[in-house]
């Protein structure tokens, strides 16, 4: 099995010293990355969501505001975002194309839908100190945010968004250069996250004008649908290739005793099968729900993140 094949890898790596060369600023010994650049934000959201949780119960209650459940998922998410950019994963997924998809599969499928569900905008603006809440409150109803995020809030162009940076960061020149460059290959790693975190967000709790329960969530099922469609194309196009599209990233296929062109392969079929299972429950989730919903009461407006929490 892939899954068997990469932590056997990863195991013997650890048990033995190896050459620290490469984009991640690693621990030569362990191979766990601490790159500041992306755990400081990590760290900073994380002990902001606390504060603010703690800040929200203390005023609220426990599982006010923001539910035993939702902490529950930010944390989850927040642990394997830390996991995929700091483990021997993310250093390996520099050398392994089949470890590269692991670890951004990790980010927009399973990290990204958990904290898109927990809403972190209430506890972030708890977090806050008391006098700053009523001017970051106006600051986020302002129109130079307000007319962005009505556009890129929109279901269709979250997903838009999220199919792009999935097509153009595996386009073979830019990805390449993500392997060349480390802020090119941060920015990589951030859009992913990012686009699927909005992509997830405006599914779970997108809302416009009028739009009912089950409206939004019908248009959730098409959103899933065409990024199954789409990311299998993708996903397929890597399996059923001939030619090796970025010739630097097998650097470890070896180890596996797979040729690079295999391991592209392999990360293909990782992309086409098991993302797209993902994908797919997700779907049958928001379609379960688009026809039981009790549509007998409409949503509010959509607002930027944040807008309607307290302040």
């Amino acid at each position: 099995m892939p899954a068997l094949s990469l932590a056997t890898l990863l195991l013997a790596l650890l048990a033995r010293p190896a050459a620290a060369h490469g984009l991640s600023d690693v621990d030569a010994g362990s191979l766990w990355s601490y790159d500041p650049w992306l755990m400081a934000p990590l760290y900073a959201i994380g002990i902001a969501f606390y504060v603010g949780t703690q800040r929200l119960w203390a005023h609220a209650g426990g599982g006010r505001g923001v539910s035993f459940r939702q902490v529950a998922a930010f944390w989850t998410g927040w642990l394997v975002v830390a996991l995929a950019v700091t483990s021997p994963l993310h250093w390996l997924g520099e050398r392994l194309f089949t470890a590269h998809m692991v670890e951004h599969g990790l980010l927009m499928i399973v990290a990204a839908p958990l904290m898109a569900f927990a809403r972190i905008n209430g506890p972030l603006l708890w977090s806050l100190p008391t006098s700053f809440r009523p001017t970051a409150g106006r600051i986020l109803k302002s129109s130079l945010l307000a007319l962005p995020w009505g556009f890129v809030s929109h279901p269709m162009s979250a997903a838009a968004l999220h199919g792009a940076a999935l097509w153009v960061w595996h386009a073979p020149p830019l990805y390449a250069w993500a392997l060349e460059n480390t802020a090119v290959h941060r920015l990589q790693h951030i859009s992913f996250f990012v686009t699927a975190l909005l992509f997830w967000w405006v599914l779970l709790h997108g809302r416009g004008p009028g739009r009912s329960t089950r409206i939004r969530d019908g248009i959730a099922v098409a959103c899933l649908f065409i990024t199954i469609l789409h990311s299998g194309v993708l996903g397929a196009l890597l399996t059923v290739s001939t030619r090796l599209w970025i010739p630097g990233q097998g650097a470890l296929a070896g180890e596996f005793g797979l040729s690079p062109l295999e391991d592209q392969q392999l990360a293909g079929i990782l992309m086409w099968v098991p993302m797209g299972i993902l994908y797919t429950g997700a779907a049958l989730f928001f379609a379960h729900r688009w026809l039981t919903v009790n549509d007998s009461h409409p949503l509010p407006l959509l607002q930027p993140p944040g807008l309607n929490d307290p302040a």
